[in-house]
C-alpha cells in the first residue's frame, strides 16, 4: 500500500508544544501520517538504546520510519579512504534503520568534483559495487534497501539514468526519487502529468516491477537557479514547482505503491495530508 509520511517535524508539531521525536508517533498517527523519516544528515549521534525506544514507539502508533543517512556520503571521491568512510556512514545509518525497526536508508549517491562527468559516474558505479560485498559482510541482506536519491544541484551525480544506473546492480538498491530537485535542476521541467510519467516509464525500462512500484519518493516544490536548487519551499508557493497532484494521478493510475515522503520547508506534516487526501479522492 502507499504511504505518505514526513521528513522530520515540522513546524505545527513545535508550535503545539511538543519537543521530542518520541511525541512524533501519536502526533502523526492522529493526522493519518505514515511514515517519518529520521535524518541523520549532520552526523549520527543517536544511541542504540534511544534509537530502540523511538522504534517501539512508533510501531506501537503504526508509523513506520526511515532512515536518511549523513549528507556528506560521496561515493565518487577518488580517496579510498574516503569511500570507506562512506560505507561505514552507510552502515551506521542501516544499523539505525534496524533498531527503529524499519528497512529504509537514504543515500546522497557522489559529487562530480573536479572529475569529468564520465569519470565520476564511473567511479560512483565501481565503488556502489563495492558496497554490495559491505552490505553482504555485515549481514545487511534482502530485507534491507538502500535508496540512492535523485539530486537537485547539476554539480552533484543523481540524474534519473545515473540512479537507475546503480539502482541496477544489486537488489537492495532502491531508486528514491526526488521530484522536487529533478524539476529543479532541469528548471522547472515537471508541469504535467505526462512529464512525471516519462520518469516513471524511463525507470520501469529499465528497472524490475518491485524497485518503481515500490520506489522511495522525496516531494517538496523548490526554489532553483542557473545551478539547479536553491532552497526548499511549501506548497503554498505558486512561482516554482512540481505540483503534485499530477503526479498522485500517474501513482493511481499506475497502482504504484511508493513511499511518498513530503519534505516541505516547515509544513511537511500539512502539506503530506494534502497528497494523502487528494490521492484517495481519485
Amino acid at each position: 500500500m502507499i504511504k505518505f509520511g514526513v521528513a522530520g517535524n515540522s513546524n505545527s508539531f513545535y508550535d503545539e508544544g511538543y519537543t521530542q521525536t518520541l511525541e512524533a508517533a501519536s502526533w502523526c498517527k492522529a493526522r493519518g501520517i505514515d511514515a517519518f523519516e529520521y535524518s541523520f544528515g549532520r552526523g549520527i549521534t543517536l544511541n542504540e538504546k534511544t534509537a530502540i525506544n523511538i522504534g517501539n514507539r512508533f510501531k506501537e502508533e503504526g508509523v513506520e520510519l526511515t532512515v536518511h543517512a549523513p549528507y556528506y556520503i560521496n561515493l565518487a571521491n577518488p580517496d579510498p579512504e574516503m569511500i570507506k568512510k562512506s560505507y561505514g556512514y552507510i552502515l551506521s545509518s542501516l544499523k539505525k534503520v534496524k533498531d527503529f525497526g524499519g528497512d529504509r536508508v537514504v543515500v546522497h549517491p557522489a559529487t562530480q568534483g573536479k572529475m569529468t562527468r564520465e569519470d565520476a559516474v564511473a567511479l560512483m558505479v565501481e565503488n556502489a559495487r563495492g558496497l554490495i560485498e559491505v552490505l553482504d559482510e555485515a549481514g545487511y541482506g534482502e530485507g534491507y534497501k538502500v535508496c540512492f536519491e535523485t539530486m537537485g544541484k547539476k554539480a552533484q551525480l543523481g540524474t534519473v539514468e545515473e540512479i537507475i544506473q546503480v539502482c541496477s546492480l544489486d537488489s537492495r538498491f532502491y531508486p528514491c526519487i526526488d521530484f522536487g530537485h529533478i524539476n529543479a535542476r532541469e528548471q522547472g521541467i515537471l508541469k504535467s502529468a505526462t512529464n512525471y510519467n516519462t520518469i516513471i516509464q524511463k525507470m520501469s525500462d529499465f528497472l524490475p516491477k518491485c524497485k518503481v512500484s515500490n520506489m522511495h519518493v522525496h516531494f517538496s516544490k523548490i526554489e532553483y537557479g542557473a545551478k539547479g536548487e536553491i532552497r526548499h519551499l511549501t506548497f503554498q508557493d505558486e512561482k516554482y514547482g512540481p505540483d503534485y497532484e499530477p503526479l498522485m494521478e500517474i501513482f493511481h493510475k499506475n497502482a504504484l505503491e511508493p513511499y511518498v515522503i513530503c519534505e516541505s520547508d516547515g509544513t511537511q506534516a500539512e502539506d503530506t495530508v494534502a497528497m494523502k487526501k487528494y490521492f484517495f479522492s481519485l
